[in-house]
């Protein structure tokens, strides 16, 4: 046996039930571990933000990105909690949400206010564009419970994206 591995990662018979076609339970499955994965980069990415934030608005920023970082991760958990229940596997490392996610961390020294707000928003908005597109999955396998979920965490992202956007929309990013 694999060195990390135990009965339960090797015994196949170790499943959730689930009325939902095998197909749709892979592909619903695949398109939350993305989720997943990009919510986790987006949590760092957040909190990266919120701990390197500084300037004249340091204390509004500091604490919308704490709120936004909260929230983000509390969709991490009753997300791969349901690909567990649909009778797959999630997320197992950083490594594997390195693999799947497509939210690219920031490693620079310093990044201005201004520009972390705005590269939330375009992030949260792509986040939100791919939670649409697995919406469209689970209708199209009729997983309602898995499309609920996802309803809420788009109102949350979309209501994150909007917050950003007015931060910055009218900002001269100059300071002029």
């Amino acid at each position: 046996m694999p060195k990390h591995a135990t009965t339960r990662d090797t015994d196949p018979s170790v499943h959730s039930p689930t009325d939902l076609p095998s197909n749709a339970v892979g592909t619903i499955a695949d398109a939350l571990n993305r989720i997943v994965a990009d919510s986790f980069a987006l949590y760092v990415k957040t909190k990266n933000f919120h701990w390197h934030m500084s300037g004249p608005h340091f204390r509004d920023y500091h604490l919308m990105l704490d709120e936004q970082s909260d929230q983000i991760f509390a969709v991490t958990d009753p997300l791969a909690e349901r690909v567990r229940k649909l009778g797959a596997k999630t997320l197992r490392s950083i490594e594997h949400i390195a693999k799947l996610a497509n939210i690219v961390g920031n490693d620079s020294e310093f990044v201005r206010p201004w520009d972390m707000l705005r590269e939330l928003a375009q992030d949260n908005k792509m986040l939100a564009a791919n939670m649409r597109k697995a919406h469209e999955l689970c209708d199209e396998h009729k997983d309602v419970a898995t499309a609920s979920l996802l309803e809420v965490y788009i109102d949350e992202c979309e209501r994150r994206t909007w917050f950003l956007f007015e931060a910055t929309h009218s900002v001269d990013p100059t300071g002029h």
